[in-house]
């Protein structure tokens, strides 16, 4: 549980400084295999996350876009200092060899839909690759799926869209690229059975989604008192000649 909170975390802090899908779905990945070899306090998991999140960016991102140590921790009122993140960074990096690029169910993914893409002739707006990547994020929300293959995960969303849109021409393709990549038919019911039932409880109004959450500020009242007489004391800008 505490896991799944800490992820939604990670995608509220990719979609504040504006990141790819890759680099949330890169911090998942990391943060799930250290947490496969490693017993970790509660207490330690805000840190590793932030730190996660901070290893994916640097591979995934471009250098002059990726905030500083203590902005990352300013924004996620992670309850660490830069030495803690430095530290923790080198007990991740050590424990999974430094070996940070993975492949994911998002490489899985954006392979697939090119595949059916260049074998359609459906609209290629019919298939939206940013909603099947929304319903990924969704699903890497969620412990369970970190032990299904990314292969797998990838086919099960795109088999259910595809259902969705009842195209017979899409399946059939589909139906090969199961054939091809070698997935029984029982693991990907299996899995996308439990992929269903993830997206139906996240669709639902009392799901709290992650690309909705608001970051809570908590100043004192000096400072609000502060930021409000600034408001209003803001000179009003000249009017610009045309």
């Amino acid at each position: 549980r505490q896991r799944n909170a800490k992820v939604e975390d990670l995608w509220s802090l990719t979609n504040f400084f504006g990141f790819a899908t890759e680099t949330f779905v890169l911090a998942v990945n990391i943060l799930d295999r250290f947490l496969a070899l490693m017993k970790v306090k509660p207490k330690h998991l805000s840190c590793i996350g932030v730190c996660c999140f901070q290893l994916a960016a640097r591979v995934v991102e471009e250098e002059c876009n990726i905030p500083s140590a203590h902005e990352i921790i300013r924004i996620s009122q992670c309850k660490c200092t830069v030495s803690d993140l430095k530290r923790m960074e080198k007990i991740i990096s050590e424990k999974l060899h430094f070996e940070f690029k993975a492949t994911t169910a998002l490489t899985f993914l954006h392979l697939y839909h090119t595949i059916l893409l260049c074998h359609t002739s459906e609209r290629k707006e019919v298939l939206s690759l940013d909603k099947l990547e929304a319903q990924l994020k969704a699903c890497n929300c969620r412990l369970v799926f970190s032990k299904a293959k990314p292969s797998v995960l990838a086919l099960c969303l795109l088999t259910l869209e595809v259902q969705t849109l009842k195209s017979v021409e899409l399946f059939e393709i589909l139906l090969r690229v199961q054939k091809h990549s070698k997935i029984s038919d029982s693991d990907l019911l299996y899995w996308r059975e439990l992929v269903s039932k993830c997206l139906a409880d996240y669709s639902s109004p009392e799901c709290c989604k992650p690309d909705h959450k608001k970051l809570v500020w908590i100043v004192s009242r000096r400072t609000a008192q502060n930021l409000q007489n600034s408001y209003y004391s803001v000179p009003e800008l000249p009017t610009i000649p045309e």
